[in-house]
């Protein structure tokens, strides 16, 4: 199905529709529970692995407008969810900063020319986003096209930490030991690294919301490997300041912070000023409510609970919904859905949420 032809499905909302995504994002109460699903357009979907199967490289793929538009708009189809996040990767940014990236099949990300010291650091080159960047852009334009505003679009950029760890690690690692030494041992060629990388995301992210994405998402994945007192040192003052930047821009748009595997730090994530903060399912939700009454929360629940028969998902969601009484706040799972999830899981997971089922 080439999503460029909108189903029965999906007929344009009304002038008057508010949608429930936007409402809570906005920390308003919705009137329904909106949900959409992090990593929503990828393998667990048959359509995707179709069209990813048109391309050698990840990076084609990411480059191919017209195809990013039918992957991003295919859960909406298909799963029922109430926004669709751009199809992208938060790599995108390394190529416009002079790095060698390539995606190995079976390995993930490799950067071919990593940075370690202050002098590779301070030769990086800034990037311009609306040249470097421009098939994003023309992917945010294509897509709303083919929603035609029947759900929000979500764009979104990574943590300069988490960006930070592969241009210095040279790819995914489990330890980060390159990165957190470099940031042990020079911290001002760190903070360096970070303040540039800072800088792009902000304009990244501002440049999607003016193309015309609805909101945008922070994916800071690796903050969990820090302490709390390391992460608020070499972490939190970058991110915030990333976050600054697009509300000194575009105070209205709202913007979600999320973080894996870091419950420790759920009071920072909180006092970085976005609007929505995502949560893994680390936390607890009746402690989070409990600890941050004022904070509208996204999450959380157990990707692998989606493995688990329809009914214990229905009764799993039922039972966190009564937690979440009347709060504004937006369904997810507490990490991406994971490439062998039975599609109709997830969508038994967005009609529990819908009150469906």
């Amino acid at each position: 199905m080439n999503s460029s032809t909108p189903p029965q499905s999906r007929q344009p909302r009304s002038e008057s529709f508010v949608h429930p995504f936007l409402e809570a994002a906005h920390g308003r109460a919705p009137a329904r529970p909106p949900v959409w699903i992090m990593r929503q357009a990828g393998r667990y979907l048959p359509d995707y692995r179709r069209v990813r199967k048109l391309f050698p490289s990840f990076l084609d793929f990411c480059r191919s407008p017209e195809h990013v538009a039918e992957v991003t708009v295919q859960p909406v189809d298909q799963i029922g969810v109430d926004a669709a996040i751009l199809f992208s990767d938060i790599l995108v940014l390394l190529p416009p900063m002079g790095l060698n990236l390539e995606f190995v099949e079976g390995e993930g990300p490799v950067v071919h020319n990593p940075i370690r010291d202050a002098a590779a650091i301070e030769a990086l080159p800034g990037g311009d986003v609306n040249v470097d960047l421009n098939y994003v852009f023309q992917g945010i334009q294509l897509t709303l096209r083919d929603l035609a505003g029947y759900v929000p679009l979500i764009g979104f950029a990574g943590g300069p930490f988490t960006v930070a760890s592969y241009m210095v690690e040279g790819g995914s690692s489990k330890e980060l030991a390159k990165l957190k030494g470099l940031m042990f041992s020079n911290p001002k060629a760190y903070h360096m690294l970070l303040e540039k990388l800072a800088t792009i995301t902000g304009a990244y992210l501002c440049e999607q919301i003016r193309q015309g994405v609805d909101a945008v998402t922070i994916m800071d994945s690796w903050a969990g490997y820090l302490s709390p007192s390391d992460y608020r040192e070499f972490v939190f003052p970058h991110t915030r300041s990333v976050i600054a930047h697009v509300r000194s821009q575009f105070p209205k748009t709202p913007l979600i912070h999320y973080a894996n595997g870091a419950p420790t730090l759920l009071g920072d994530f909180v006092n970085l000023g976005a609007d929505v903060v995502g949560l893994d399912w680390r936390v607890e939700l009746p402690q989070a409510f409990k600890e941050h009454p004022a904070q509208t929360f996204q999450g959380n629940l157990d990707p692998c609970y989606l493995f688990a028969p329809p009914e214990k998902i229905v009764a799993k969601v039922h039972e966190m919904k009564a937690i979440a009484g009347n709060r504004p706040h937006i369904w997810n799972l507490g990490h991406g859905i994971l490439p062998t999830t039975p599609v109709e899981n997830a969508r038994a997971f967005v009609q529990a949420v819908h009150g469906e089922i």
